[in-house]
C-alpha cells in the first residue's frame, strides 16, 4: 500500500513539473512572439522610411534633369529664335536691290553667329540609385555600433555660456557667459563645444540624446575650422551637421540647406563617420531610421565631434544635449 502511493505521488510531482514546464515553454514561446513581432515590425518600419527616403532621392534628381533640361531647351529656342531672325534678314538682303543699305540698318549680321556646340550637352538621366542607396543605409545602419567610442566634451573649446557636467557627458546653454581664459581653440560667438579626441582614420560612432530640446546642431567638424566671428555650419567650412530649429524644422546643413521631412521627433541621434569612404550619417536611435547622409566628402585632417546646444531662449530650450552610452546589444 505504501509503495503504491509513493509511486502516484512520485506520478503526481512528475505530472505537475511537466505541467509547469509546459508553462515555462509557453510563456518562453509567447515572449518570442512578442520579441519576434517587435523585431520584425521595427524592421518594417525601418525599410518604409528607407524606401520614403529613396523615393525622395529619385524624385529630387528627377526634378533636377527636368530643371536643366527646361535650361537648355530655353537656351536652345533663342538660338534658333536668332537663327530664324538672321534667316530672314538675309533673304531679304538677297533680294535687295541695294544691299549695302540693308547691311547698314541691319549690323546684327555683323555679329558671329551662335558657336556653342550642343553635341556634348546631354541631359543626366541616370536615376538608378535604389539599390546603392538601400545597401549604404543598412550597411552603416547595422555595422555602425561596433564603432562605438567614449566622447567626452572638451572645456577648453566651450563657448563662455555653455556649461558642462562634471562627467564631461552633458552641456546647456547657461544664458550668461563666464569669466574663462581666452584660448585659441575656444568657440568665441557660437556656442558651440567640440569633443576632445580627434579621429582621422577608420570609423566612428557616438550617440547624443536631444529629448527636451527646441534647437540643436550635431555632427563633426574639421580640426582646423574658424571659432571666432560669423560661422557657417557647411562643408565648406569644415562643419558636416543635422540641426533643429524652432522645435519642428529639421535641417541637414549642406550647400544649400536640405529640409528633412522625419515622421517621428528623434530623441536620441546616432552619428556615424567613415573617414576613408567620406561619409558622415546620422539615425534616429530609437525608430532606427536613417535621418541623412554626407557622402563624397574628402577629409584630410582630424575629425572631432561637434555639439552645439543652442541658445537656452528662456528656458524653452534649457535641456542639455547629452552623449549617452550605445547600446551594443541592439
Amino acid at each position: 500500500m505504501a509503495e503504491v502511493e509513493q509511486k502516484m505521488h512520485t506520478h503526481f510531482r512528475k505530472v505537475q513539473e511537466i505541467k509547469h514546464s509546459v508553462d515555462l515553454s509557453k510563456r518562453e514561446a509567447e515572449r518570442e512572439i512578442s520579441d519576434s513581432v517587435q523585431v520584425f515590425t521595427d524592421l518594417v518600419r525601418s525599410i518604409e522610411r528607407s524606401q520614403a527616403e529613396l523615393i525622395e532621392v529619385i524624385e529630387e534628381k528627377q526634378k533636377a534633369a527636368e530643371r536643366q533640361a527646361e535650361g537648355i531647351i530655353k537656351e536652345l529656342e533663342q538660338e534658333i529664335t536668332e537663327l530664324q531672325r538672321r534667316s530672314t534678314e538675309l533673304e531679304q538682303l538677297s533680294h535687295t536691290e541695294d544691299p549695302l543699305h540693308l547691311l547698314q540698318s541691319s549690323p546684327s549680321l555683323c555679329t558671329p553667329l551662335p558657336t556653342k556646340d550642343w553635341s556634348e550637352i546631354s541631359v543626366h538621366s541616370d536615376l538608378c540609385v535604389g539599390t546603392n542607396y538601400l545597401i549604404t543605409i543598412f550597411k552603416h545602419r547595422n555595422s555602425s555600433i561596433k564603432y562605438a567610442v567614449d566622447v567626452t566634451l572638451d572645456p577648453d573649446t566651450a563657448h563662455p555660456s555653455l556649461v558642462l557636467s562634471e562627467d564631461g557627458k552633458q552641456v546647456r546653454d547657461g544664458d550668461t557667459e563666464q569669466d574663462l581664459p581666452d584660448k585659441p581653440v575656444r568657440f568665441s560667438t557660437c556656442p558651440c563645444i567640440l569633443g576632445k579626441e580627434g579621429f582621422s582614420s577608420g570609423r566612428f560612432y557616438y550617440e547624443v540624446t536631444v529629448k527636451g530640446k527646441t534647437d540643436w546642431a550635431l555632427g563633426v567638424a574639421r580640426e582646423s575650422i574658424t571659432r571666432n566671428g560669423l560661422i557657417t555650419l557647411r562643408p565648406e567650412d569644415g562643419y558636416w551637421t543635422v540641426a533643429l530649429r524652432d522645435g519642428s524644422k529639421y535641417l541637414a546643413c549642406n550647400s544649400p540647406t536640405v529640409p528633412l521631412s522625419l515622421r517621428e521627433k528623434p530623441q536620441k541621434v546616432g552619428v556615424f563617420v567613415d573617414y576613408e569612404e567620406g561619409q558622415v550619417s546620422f539615425y534616429d536611435v530609437e525608430a532606427r531610421s536613417h535621418i541623412y547622409s554626407f557622402t563624397g566628402c574628402t577629409f584630410t585632417e582630424k575629425l572631432y565631434p561637434l555639439f552645439c546646444p543652442c541658445l537656452n531662449d528662456g528656458g524653452e530650450n534649457s535641456a542639455p544635449l547629452i552623449i549617452s552610452p550605445v547600446n551594443q546589444t541592439e
